[in-house]
């Protein structure tokens, strides 16, 4: 297990150009854009416009803060995405195109290459004590709005608004936390 402190996470430019994306984390370590396996950040989206494509890449997107946004997914139905909303799952090497709701978003995207990785992003409002069954595989759980400790076989942390637990193998064990946060939990597994 290893902790990831929202103040060391790498900023870089979109793809596209179009604004910044906070990089939580890359597999390989210090993979660029073209060449991750998979991918978790961060993005504040204030204004309207495309998506950058990746190809050959599966996407997941959940609203971590704002009024929402609606995405026009090529072949699909436009989506309203709110903080309310379950993370939603799209290719991301087709057109996508975004329009905001009220003012500026933040987003959290989890991305895998599609040839033989997958993944899995929900999300987990923390009140109290719980204990989180952990799936067999790479797990990156995503402290959002709050704080809270954790405790994982003998192993002890805590995590701040913006920090994240980074879990390689899984193994299946569970992760038991105690405090108030809205938390993402992402499974990355072969396929």
């Amino acid at each position: 297990m290893r902790i990831l402190r929202a103040g060391d996470c790498k900023r870089m430019p979109w793809k596209n150009g179009g604004g910044e994306t906070v990089e939580i984390a890359v597999s390989p370590e210090n993979a660029g854009l073209a060449g991750f396996d998979w991918r978790v950040s961060m993005a504040t989206v204030a204004t309207d416009g495309p998506f950058s494509i990746f190809p050959g890449i599966d996407r997941t997107l959940a609203i971590l803060d704002g009024n929402g946004m609606v995405l026009d997914i090529e072949g699909s139905t436009p989506v309203l995405l709110t903080t309310a909303s379950d993370p939603l799952a799209f290719p991301a090497d087709i057109p996508v195109a975004a329009r905001l709701q009220d003012g500026a978003i933040t987003d959290l995207n989890v991305m895998t290459r599609r040839d033989g990785l997958a993944h899995r992003l929900v999300r987990i409002d923390v009140d109290g004590s719980s204990t989180l069954p952990l799936p067999p595989s790479t797990c990156l759980f995503l402290c959002h709005g709050g704080a809270l400790s954790f405790r994982r076989g003998g192993e002890t942390g805590a995590l701040a608004d913006g920090d994240a637990l980074l879990i390689e193998d899984a193994a299946a064990i569970a992760l038991e936390v105690d405090g108030e946060a809205k938390c993402y939990l992402a499974s990355i597994t072969t396929g």
